[in-house]
This record gives C-alpha cells, sequence and structure tokens, in this order.
C-alpha cells in the first residue's frame, strides 16, 4: 500500500523520530511504513492522521 505520510510529515516540519516519538513506535518501523514495505493497522493508521491533521484516507492509496 503507497503512502503520503512522507509528504504530510514534511509539510508540518516534522522528521520521522519526532512523528515516530509522537505515536509512540520507533523511526525505524515508521520508515518501512513510509517506504510501503509494512502496513500499519487501522488504528495506528488513525493516530498518523491525527497527528498529521490530514483525514486517513488522504494518507493512504490503494496499489
Amino acid at each position: 500500500m503507497r503512502n503520503k505520510i512522507t509528504y504530510y510529515r514534511n509539510k508540518q516540519g516534522m522528521t520521522q523520530a519526532e512523528l515516530a516519538r509522537k505515536l509512540g513506535i520507533s523511526a525505524s518501523y515508521l520508515n518501512r511504513i513510509e517506504k510501503g514495505t509494512k502496513t500499519p493497522s487501522l488504528r495506528l493508521a488513525i493516530r498518523i492522521a491525527h497527528v498529521l491533521g490530514v483525514p486517513v484516507e488522504k494518507l493512504f492509496i490503494a496499489d
């Protein structure tokens, strides 16, 4: 699953480490999610969207 997390994170001026800390996950796990090699749980996807201030449907693109 592709996503726009990196785009919205950069738009907020946030590093991976900062976003990961706010989400309570490791920066390496966030990196894998951003690269599309891991798919977050629905709960985590909703938390990412909330922290970035965007609707969850804007973050993820079905392949």
